[in-house]
């Protein structure tokens, strides 16, 4: 840090709950009606994903799953169908765990204390202190990326967020700044602060209502906090998908283990040197980008000998490729179905 400059005036939150009232965003689908379940399938489908990409599914998972007991009671198969494409496939197996968890040992119900909530699967200290604040009312800082950035840029915190001794001086921060009461309206627009305004690349300072007194704003380094995390070469893969079908055009679909990528989704084989590939049309290949690592993903026909030890496995099941978009299934492969749908002759779909 360079320079002298003011430190945060008493009336951040003030600020910050005065331009929310104007400008932050009220009706999202789970701010209709703010229960502990709404809130909490929210703020699980918002992790590493974007408002606008998870308004859709949140509402298609109310309606199939309006309460918990719902969820608890409903297949693996089905919640993953209805996650199909949002990625990220452990936070679905994370909340159906959790529901039935919930219907187990806490009445149906999620636990009303974030020590509670932070307890069960898939649920961290800023997740758990958002469902609280956004539920309850009830006064919890909050950590999530919107807002590491908005307080990195105010305090003018070096260093990049997920190192230990940078997280500390952001939650101390946020502790310093959340107001003892407005808890709801508070999260919700320091969120919104990070998400339309103070966003990673050209943020629009001049229209920030804490501007005045930001550090990173007052130095010059809003565009340098925070700090990035350390490049690292995404390491490149490639694998080879077999499409097998039979004689009424289903397609054999593989279950993936609960664990790994794409755990408990639908995909098709993985082929390996002992399989004998035709040269029969296939979908281009297709690029995938995981957190860690890029797959390159190539298609090709088995020849129908190699099918005998793949439907042995009881975890392997044959769709026709109508019913297999109903299920759980990752975002390229859900394309590769798609294309075999449109590759069926009209007159067997008529």
């Amino acid at each position: 840090m360079t320079g002298t400059t003011p430190a945060p005036s008493s009336d951040f939150a003030q600020r910050l709950l005065a331009w929310g009232a104007d400008h932050g965003r009220h009706d999202l689908p789970w701010q209709r009606e703010r229960s502990l379940y709404r809130v909490w399938v929210s703020e699980i489908m918002l992790q590493q994903t974007q408002v606008g990409t998870v308004i859709g599914y949140f509402e298609r998972f109310m309606q199939r799953f309006p309460n918990l007991p719902a969820l608890a009671a409903a297949s693996l198969d089905d919640v993953l169908a209805l996650w199909s494409g949002l990625g990220y496939y452990a936070r679905a197996r994370n909340l159906h765990r959790t529901a039935k968890i919930c219907l187990a040992e806490h009445g149906g119900d999620l636990p009303r204390t974030a020590a509670g909530l932070h307890d069960l699967p898939g649920i961290g200290e800023s997740t758990a202190n958002a469902i609280i604040a956004q539920a309850l009312d009830v006064r919890a800082p909050i950590l999530d990326g919107n807002v590491k950035r908005v307080l990195a840029r105010h305090a003018a915190i070096d260093g990049w967020p997920g190192q230990a001794a940078v997280l500390k001086q952001l939650w101390r921060e946020a502790e310093k700044r959340t107001p003892p009461d407005r808890a709801a309206d508070y999260t919700q627009a320091i969120m919104d602060l990070g998400a339309t305004v103070c966003t990673p690349r050209r943020p629009a300072c001049m229209l920030c209502p804490v501007q005045g007194d930001c550090r990173g704003r007052l130095e010059g380094r809003v565009e340098q906090l925070p700090g990035k995390k350390p490049r690292r070469e995404r390491p490149r893969r490639s694998s080879t998908w077999l499409i097998i079908q039979d004689d009424q055009y289903r397609v054999l679909l593989q279950r993936r283990p609960p664990s790994g990528i794409w755990g408990g989704l639908w995909c098709l084989p993985e082929g390996d040197d002992s399989h004998e590939i035709s040269d029969a049309a296939v979908p281009p290949p297709i690029d995938h980008e995981f957190t860690h690592f890029s797959l390159h993903m190539r298609f090709s026909r088995a020849m129908s000998e190699a099918t005998a030890d793949l439907v042995a496995d009881e975890q392997s099941q044959w769709f026709h490729p109508d019913e297999a978009l109903q299920a759980g299934l990752p975002r390229p492969i859900r394309r590769v179905v798609e294309w075999l749908a449109d590759t069926i002759p009209q007159t067997t779909k008529d």
